[in-house]
């Protein structure tokens, strides 16, 4: 239920804003507007303010299918146009004016974006400390000479300058900008007791484009802030339980290996797959002051797209340690802004290298994937389902600019041909292109749908 009703409400919330431009900029530029509607389809509730603003007669109505909204105005092309009021609809409007209001939609996207981030900032949210946990074996860390436990005090893309990293979110944030960009990575490690300092490189250019998939860290190697290999809640029937594992119990060895920390271990666990079968070791683990070894085979998981893995049905790693991270109200949202702009700027990289072959269509979600975060996100508490929001925000705004005929950015690439060569694009071009965007968008959110039943049924 948490996961429908969060879904909802960001849907709701993402389209009454985005229909929200369009409309307040189409009443600024005195554009007579018929219906702003939230939704399609049959008619839930419709009603007109007591008070409407002067020359507007508008009827808000939510429709039964949410998954959009629209704005109708006033137009010749789509009904008869009293002449004392043609000079209100919205195709005798200068070209400017036609512009701007097409593009009001994706930019409240953006500036509900830019709010919600800065609203975090300004909140607070409790993130892992910048500490790293092992790196996984064989990846660009590892090789790097990273091993696991260092604090990153400051962190700076190659041909930028250094910024303090204050939590590991902060970190994964670059990381996932470097790789993307194929950019190396400069860490200023801190001196803690019992971990070395200096500067490291992460030589993140030599990845290549095609990485850029869920997996991605992965590959990097730095995955997850470092927690000691403490054991959390067992499930029943799984290798865990089997082996007399108990919650609580602190893994100091593996075989003849020692373990460092949580990842570590769980890096372990999950190559202990040969040929198919799993394979066993003895555990040297501390539980209330005593220690103890114990035999723990792994089970088998199979997974179509990649090779078998073990798992021992337990929960892996104590909490990292935590820090609050807050803004003020200046730096809080001008941090919102650059967040919004860097999340524009991959999302856009993204697409493009989807278009061009050169990563993967199965980066695209769809709205099961979409809702499933949406109720994980609030389950999380309101900082994580603010920061959900801020999300999908971006990707709307920047979708609806994409160049595609039936989308805003369709519409604003046909009003550059007018303002470029003086006459509009003519009835028999539009219909084509409004087919050929018709079937762009179809192929992509069936690919979309097809992913999301594959990540949550698959």
């Amino acid at each position: 239920m948490l996961t429908v009703i969060a879904f909802i409400v960001a849907l709701g919330l993402l389209i009454a804003v985005h229909e929200y431009g369009h409309y307040r900029v189409a009443v600024a530029c005195d554009v007579k507007v018929l219906r702003f509607s939230i939704g399609f389809g049959k008619v839930l509730f419709r009603w007109k303010p007591r008070k409407p603003r002067p020359g507007q007669d508008t009827e808000f109505v939510i429709g039964a299918f949410p998954l959009g909204g629209y704005v109708k105005m006033l137009d010749e092309r789509e009904g008869v146009v009293a002449p004392a009021e043609r000079h209100r609809a919205f195709n005798t409007q200068p070209l400017k004016s036609r512009a701007a209001i097409v593009a009001a939609g994706p930019l409240a996207n953006l500036g509900l974006a830019v709010l919600l981030y800065a609203a975090v900032n300004w909140i607070g949210v409790e993130e892992p400390q910048p500490v790293l946990g092992s790196p996984v074996a064989g990846s660009i860390a590892a090789e790097a000479g990273l091993r696991g436990g260092e604090r990153v005090a400051s962190a700076a893309l190659e041909g930028e300058s250094p910024e303090p990293i204050r939590s590991f979110e902060e970190l994964r944030w670059l990381l996932t900008r470097a790789a993307l960009d194929g950019r190396d990575l400069r860490l200023q490690l801190a001196r803690d007791a019992g971990s070395r300092g200096g500067e490291l490189v992460l030589p993140l250019s030599r990845m290549d484009s095609r990485d850029a998939d869920a997996q991605m860290l992965r590959k990097v190697g730095i995955v997850a802030p470092w927690s000691p290999p403490v054991l959390g809640e067992i499930m029943a029937g799984g290798a865990a339980e089997r082996a007399g594992l108990r919650k609580g119990d602190l893994v100091l060895q593996v075989g003849e290996q020692p373990v460092g920390d949580a990842q570590q271990l769980r890096d372990w666990i999950r190559s202990q797959v040969q040929g198919g079968r799993a394979l066993g070791a003895t555990w040297e683990i501390e539980r209330e002051g005593r220690r103890l070894q114990v035999a723990v085979t792994p089970d088998v998981v199979n997974d179509a797209d990649r090779p078998p893995v073990g798992r021992i049905s337990a929960y892996v790693g104590a909490p990292p340690a935590m820090v609050m991270v807050r803004h003020g109200p200046v730096d809080g949202l001008w941090n919102g802004v650059v967040r919004t702009w860097e999340v524009s700027a991959l999302t856009l990289r993204m697409m493009g290298r989807m278009v061009i072959g050169e990563a993967s269509v199965k980066n695209l979600s769809g709205p099961l994937t979409i809702a499933d975060y949406a109720g994980r996100s609030a389950s999380l508490g309101l900082t994580q389902y603010l920061l959900f929001l801020a999300l999908i925000s971006v990707s709307l705004g920047v979708l609806n600019l994409l160049p595609l005929p039936v989308l805003d950015g369709g519409h604003l690439m046909y009003y550059l041909w007018e303002a470029v060569t003086g006459r509009s694009v003519s009835d028999a071009w539009m219909e084509r292109l409004q087919r050929g965007g018709v079937a762009v968008l179809l192929v992509m959110m069936s690919i979309a749908l097809f992913n999301d039943v594959a990540r949550l049924f698959g």
